[in-house]
């Protein structure tokens, strides 16, 4: 069912009459486990919150939005990142597309993402660069996200250009949960978690497992099925010092219906849910295990040291241009890799008052080891036969990094922080497909420095600033083969914005922002090659506010806009593809009684460009979401609704040359996933 185009306008202009405002780009956290349920109203506060010149005064307002949308893994909970949206486009199993900041991500080139510490990009991966599957991680552990925008954190390095975000599990379940869920298109899920030991007992440790399955909405069945279980403990060794370890397997097995041509449905020969090649397939798995000791050395200083071991199998088969380049067997590829993930990392932070300023500050070391083995990119037919070989490689990768960061306040004022990282890489390739050739290695590093300052006049406004260098690798690869190019190339950023709050119950936000990459090189694993993208602007205004009328209503609005362009290029052919130019997102949250809870949620992603010349659009869309749940006693049943209205939208685009069977010609056009239908879920939960 189509939408008319009035609905639209009429739902964002409740939305966005409801306040004004910009983004705040600022580092935030978002807690989500921590939240009593019956006292919402207690703890979502806008008329209690005070502005001081802290980094993250918009932390609590996004804890009822996490709460109260629609979230099928832990890649949805991204979206509650201001202007941050995904796209899944391989039946549910791969890692999903990101878009923020102007940028087409990809599956996590400019954003990086970790979870208790652990990274979860992939670098050199056999699909792309920064690669970032986030399904390993039970979504009701999430205890809280810490997110920032920019290249402006010195702990952050590899992948935070657009930005960074953080998931925190927490070291103890509030409650032990049975949960059971199902849905349309045999989808189901069963989630257990519980702790191990008494709340009094002075060690805490609790597991929990979650497996799911789903057919799904296409026409091919979809076979998905996705297991999870998870681990952790933690303990006081001594009064100052504090263990923590965890672990946890993961593993995912689905089919996949791909993109499919508008040429396709529009003349018939498939609908919008079928597939030219219904043979597409994946699977993954994960396995990993950390540890970290916690230690007061004072009452003014603190140092903190983990170790972790990650080990990760990927395959997948995909078709996304059919009979080009084999019109007899078509054009599947299969993409495979088993790697070994090995790093720690050592924190220092202290506190001190001088004369002029309080004084934190803080320095670490990091270091992270790839160990790639099979790194294959191979041409298949059908999954089972093997035709051709296009890379066959292992990959070793070394990033060892420094960092440190003083941040001084003079007054409850004026907050000035300065910050440094240096990181250096060794990147190795042994390629199998040339048995005579040495394997190649190369050496490179990068210092980069950031600045923030923040300024309170009063308790109702608060202004910041903040510039900083940052980067994301290539793939070692491309590096490899090209010892001549620079291997990290530098994102400069800048940030200018104020929060602020005109009425009691209204917050406001606002943010305008630059990001400058000297070069955008992208290794396309699904064809073995380089892009070179040059030289890259992206500037913007982003806007939002919460407001709570009453104390049992909530607000909320984010409104991006973005320009993103290359610099190298002519005016008309300077559009940088699938950029992102306009976004929002808002919602109604209301806690009609002490046991009942409502949520409606509203997304817009606008039209944007497919190809550098804009002469092909990838369309926009807009969507409505519905949460509800209740409470009796222990149990809470739960309904979830995607796409209430049934729109027909595009969740992945993009501009592809394909050839059909029996086409004489290819023809480059747009090729898509169809996004979600209306997509009703319930659920029913027993806390124990």
């Amino acid at each position: 069912m189509k939408i008319p185009s009035t609905i639209h306008q009429i739902a964002l202009v409740i939305l966005l009459s409801l306040s004004y405002g910009i983004a705040w780009a600022q580092e935030a956290s978002i807690p989500i486990a921590e939240a009593s349920d019956d006292s919402l109203r207690k703890e979502i506060s806008v008329a209690e919150l005070v502005i001081t010149a802290e980094k993250n005064p918009f932390s609590l307002l996004s804890q009822l939005d996490v709460q109260l949308r629609p979230i099928q893994s832990s890649q949805d909970v991204l979206r509650s990142v201001p202007g941050l949206f995904i796209a899944q486009h391989a039946g549910g199993g791969k890692a999903e597309q990101i878009f923020l900041r102007g940028f087409d991500i990809d599956h996590g080139t400019d954003i990086a993402l970790s979870v208790d510490g652990l990274p979860v990009n992939m670098v050199s991966h056999a699909h792309g660069q920064g690669y970032s599957d986030l399904h390993f991680l039970i979504p009701e552990l999430i205890e809280r996200i810490e997110y920032g925008k920019g290249p402006f954190e010195a702990e952050k390095g590899n992948f935070a250009t657009a930005g960074y975000v953080d998931f925190i599990t927490p070291r103890r379940l509030k409650n032990n949960v049975f949960k059971l869920s199902a849905g349309q298109f045999d989808s189901y899920r069963s989630l257990l978690m519980t702790n191990l030991f008494q709340k009094e007992n002075p060690h805490q440790a609790y597991i929990a497992a979650d497996y799911s399955t789903s057919q799904g909405y296409f026409e091919s069945p979809q076979d998905f099925n996705r297991l999870n279980i998870f681990g952790k403990y933690n303990t006081w060794l001594s009064g100052k010092t504090r263990l923590k370890a965890s672990a946890a397997f993961f593993r995912s097995r689905w089919d996949a219906s791909g993109q499919i041509p508008v040429r396709a449905v529009e003349s018939g020969l498939i609908s919008r849910w079928g597939a030219i090649d219904p043979t597409e397939r994946g699977n993954t798995q994960r396995a990993h295990a950390e540890a970290e000791l916690f230690h007061l050395l004072s009452s003014q200083a603190s140092i903190s040291a983990q170790a972790y071991l990650i080990h990760y199998d990927f395959e997948l088969f995909s078709n996304f241009t059919f009979f080009l380049n084999d019109s007899i067997h078509g054009d599947q590829i299969r993409q495979a890799e088993s790697r070994w993930i090995s790093g720690g990392k050592v924190a220092y932070k202290h506190q001190k008052a001088s004369s002029f300023a309080k004084i934190t500050s803080s320095a670490g070391l990091q270091l992270r080891h790839d160990a790639v083995k099979d790194n294959l990119l191979a041409h298949t037919f059908m999954r089972d036969s093997l035709l051709s070989y296009t890379r066959l490689g292992d990959v070793q990768e070394w990033n060892i990094s420094a960092f440190w960061e003083e941040e001084l306040q003079f007054s409850p004022r004026w907050v000035l922080s300065m910050g440094l990282r240096y990181d250096v890489f060794q990147m190795a390739y042994r390629d199998k497909l040339e048995i005579q050739a040495a394997p190649g290695k190369q050496l490179q590093g990068q210092l980069n420095p950031k600045l923030k300052l923040l300024f309170n006049p009063s308790e109702k406004l608060s202004l910041f600033v903040q510039s900083g260098r940052g980067f994301h690798s290539n793939d070692s690869r491309l590096f490899v083969a090209n010892s001549n190019q620079n291997f990290l190339p530098r994102a400069y950023g800048l940030d200018a914005g104020l929060v602020a709050k005109p009425l009691k119950r209204l917050f406001v936000q606002a943010v305008a922002w630059r990001l400058d990459l000297e070069q955008e090189f992208v290794y396309v694993g699904d064809a073995g090659i380089v892009e070179a993208g040059g030289r890259t602007r992206r500037y913007g205004l982003e806007f939002s506010t919460r407001w709570q009328p009453v104390s049992w209503l909530y607000a909320d609005a984010d409104i991006t806009w973005t320009v993103a362009r290359s610099k190298d290029e002519a005016p008309e052919s300077a559009y940088i593809p699938l950029a992102p130019a306009l976004t929002a997102t808002g919602g109604l949250s209301a806690q009609i009684t002490p046991d009942l809870r409502l949520g409606l949620r509203y997304r817009q992603l606008g039209d944007r460009p497919a190809n550098e010349d804009y002469s092909l659009t990838a369309d926009g869309y807009q969507l409505l979401d519905l949460v509800a749940s209740y409470r009796w006693k222990q149990f809470e049943w739960g309904l979830s609704i995607e796409n209430v209205l049934n729109s027909e939208w595009k969740e992945a685009q993009f501009e592809t040359e394909s050839r059909l069977r029996g086409e004489r010609a290819p023809v480059s056009e747009i090729h898509f996933t169809p996004g979600s239908p209306f997509f009703a879920r319930l659920s029913v939960q027993v806390n124990f």
